[in-house]
């Protein structure tokens, strides 16, 4: 098993604050051209998966020389996105990370979507940053602590389908086993009282989101029978 594997993607450079929390050690894959954003931001990924229609030519020369190549036909039904994180979770990890950037909506939903689904439910914890927004991902039945600074936002949005059992504490307006519909205003912008926040789902794929956060929280997992 692989404790860190980091998945990078997106049309724009990478936030160079993002690119440094990345952990030493970890894992890199690189999504096709987000390759070139990668090394431009100081990053070399170890993978890069994709069908190599956005990568420069000058990225896949590198590629050619310093990683594995997963190449894909462009008629494909995966996005190159949901391909790289295929390939992490074949790796086991303890962690997987997406780091992302780009303001095409299309490719934020369904770059952030891919964190739901099923082959990655045994990944014991899945975080994101997009721009710098941190986003943790549940796969319920689980829970996750976050240490917080009493202020911070956070929202819980049911962004794969319905959330059953949601619970969070800690915060200034908790939830007892609320059922979340998806995409509903409920859980959104709530505020953590500090120091640490417990969010609980039971069923469905919990999306947890901070915006502008700077630094990734500490956390303690647990994986619920």
């Amino acid at each position: 098993m692989n404790e860190t594997v980091v998945v990078i993607t997106g049309a724009d450079a990478i936030v160079p604050a993002v690119a440094q929390r990345i952990p030493d050690g970890a894992v890199v894959i690189a999504a096709d051209g987000a390759l070139d954003h990668a090394l431009a931001a100081g990053v070399r990924p170890a993978g890069l998966v994709g069908d190599m229609d956005s990568i420069s030519a000058a990225g896949l020369e590198w590629a050619a020389r310093h990683a594995t190549i997963e190449r894909h036909d462009p008629d494909k039904d995966h996005t190159d996105t949901e391909l790289a994180l295929m390939v992490a979770a074949d790796l086991r990890p303890a962690r997987l990370i997406l780091v992302g950037a780009g303001d095409r909506l299309d490719h934020v939903l369904a770059a952030i979507g891919a964190l739901g689904q099923p082959h990655l439910t045994s990944i014991p914890v899945i975080d994101a940053w997009w721009d710098e927004q941190w986003i943790r991902v549940l796969h319920g039945p689980g829970s996750t602590t976050l240490e917080l600074a009493d202020g911070t936002t956070l929202s819980l949005l049911a962004l794969h389908g319905p959330c059953s059992g949601v619970t969070v504490t800690g915060v200034r307006w908790p939830l007892e086993r609320a059922h979340l519909a998806p995409l509903v205003g409920v859980g959104v912008s709530n505020v953590a009282l500090g120091p640490e926040v417990t969010v609980r789902v039971s069923t469905g794929v919990l999306t947890i989101v901070m915006p502008g956060h700077t630094t990734t929280p500490a956390t303690t997992e647990e994986v619920e029978s």
